[in-house]
């Protein structure tokens, strides 16, 4: 059973009901002998980790880890002792009877009855990493030696089919060597999606790590209100070195996000929601909604505005609904379906006050106008989310 493979296989409790996915598996290194396989990490929700003993998987089969007994949710612990094989032995360099490659995958099978061992170990050379080669365990040293610059192609690639949220997760997890190795190698569109999850400690840290220019991109692939938060929690000299970096159509959003304070509309709000002329048409409308970089809450809403149609806009109309762009025919004017009871709220609304404003309404979006009365941004729910939240909640504290 190769270990990569497992990343984000469901794990089932005896009565069939899924309590989480693999994220790793926990080794103990014995020198030349085989490594013992004594658990597996298994994400369950809300997003922690969680230790599963080998002993008490009764299954491993295509797509699903079955398990009996019950499962400890204290949240998983690394020992010094133990070795995480997704975590830190892929992408190890190791020697294979004098010869110098690359791990790519590690292999562990059951012995005997809840007894499992790390037997085998798929290797490559040089950049060929699609020709690797499986030797046994017993042929290869160096897997107890500290590198310093070990690689992350094996263990990027086995992130590749997570969510952002997870591998975030996952990323955190990580010793801070290899989370900043994974977050080098990672292109700036995911790195950028990972960032945006992550706890400000680890998004402080990653970026300090990264080239400024290279910071600089993965900033102006953020959404701007992120990337507005994240530049407002650097000191000012730093933020404000990386903003001059930044192409001026990226930076101008995150510069206007920044003169308001965080716990406001303003502060909150996403600058890039969706916007259409009223001469626009229903068909359009749904057109741009159906984005796939668009996340729900902002694709939920459209809003209407004279031109120029990309915040501070001209004089703002009003907002249409998903709802009602799927009940009226694709040829219908934008201008003809507004929904005239929905106020917009203006920067200075405070955290409390917005929360109100969208709970009383039952929205998951709110249009923000200035003193002008042009839409400057929208407020989705899951920006008021992030902000009501204790400023630690992505740790994922003991209950």
């Amino acid at each position: 059973m190769f270990v990569a493979r497992l990343a984000g296989t469901p794990v089932f409790d005896p009565a069939g009901d899924q309590i989480g996915r693999i994220r790793d598996v926990v080794t103990t290194l014995r020198g030349s002998r085989p490594p013992s396989a004594h658990g597996m990490v298994v994400e369950v929700q809300p997003r922690r980790r969680v230790f599963l003993p080998i002993t008490r998987v009764r299954g491993i089969e295509a797509g699903a880890v079955i398990f009996t007994g019950r499962i400890n949710m204290r949240r998983f612990e690394q020992r010094v002792t133990e070795t995480l094989v997704i975590g830190e032995m892929l992408d190890l360099t190791v020697r294979v009877r004098d010869e110098q490659m690359t791990v790519y995958d590690v292999a562990m099978a059951e012995i005997k009855p809840s007894t499992w061992e790390i037997t085998k170990v798929a290797v490559y050379k040089g950049r060929r990493r699609r020709e690797p080669k499986v030797v046994g365990w017993d042929e290869v040293s160096g897997f107890d030696i500290l590198q310093k610059d070990q690689g992350a192609a094996g263990l990027i690639a086995s992130f590749e089919e997570m969510r952002a949220a997870d591998m975030a997760s996952a990323l955190h997890d990580l010793p801070g060597k290899r989370r900043i190795e994974i977050a080098r190698a990672l292109d700036d569109d995911r790195l950028a999606d990972v960032l945006e999850e992550l706890p400000p400690g680890d998004q402080i840290g990653i970026l300090g790590m990264l080239e400024p220019e290279r910071a600089a991109d993965v900033l102006e692939e953020m959404n701007p209100d992120d990337a507005a938060d994240l530049l407002g929690d650097l000191p000012d000299q730093q933020a404000a070195e990386l903003l001059a970096l930044m192409e001026p159509k990226e930076a101008a959003p995150v510069r206007r996000l920044l003169t308001y304070p965080q716990d406001t509309a303003g502060g909150m709000m996403t600058s890039e929601p969706v916007i259409l002329p009223p001469s626009g048409t229903v068909a359009e409308a749904l057109a741009h909604i159906r984005q796939h970089d668009l996340t729900p809450a902002v694709a939920a809403q459209v809003y209407i505005t004279r031109p120029p149609n990309e915040t501070p806009t001209g004089p703002y109309l009003g907002v249409t609904h998903f709802q009602r762009l799927l009940r009226d025919p694709p040829s219908t004017l934008l201008g003809a379906v507004i929904d005239p009871s929905i106020d917009p709220i203006r920067p200075e609304f405070t955290l409390p006050e917005v929360a109100f404003y969208l709970a009383n309404y039952n929205l998951v979006a709110a249009p923000v106008v200035d003193e002008l009365n042009r839409l400057v941004g929208a407020v989705t729910v899951d920006d008021v989310l992030d902000h009501l939240l204790p400023e630690d909640w992505r740790e994922r504290p003991e209950p």
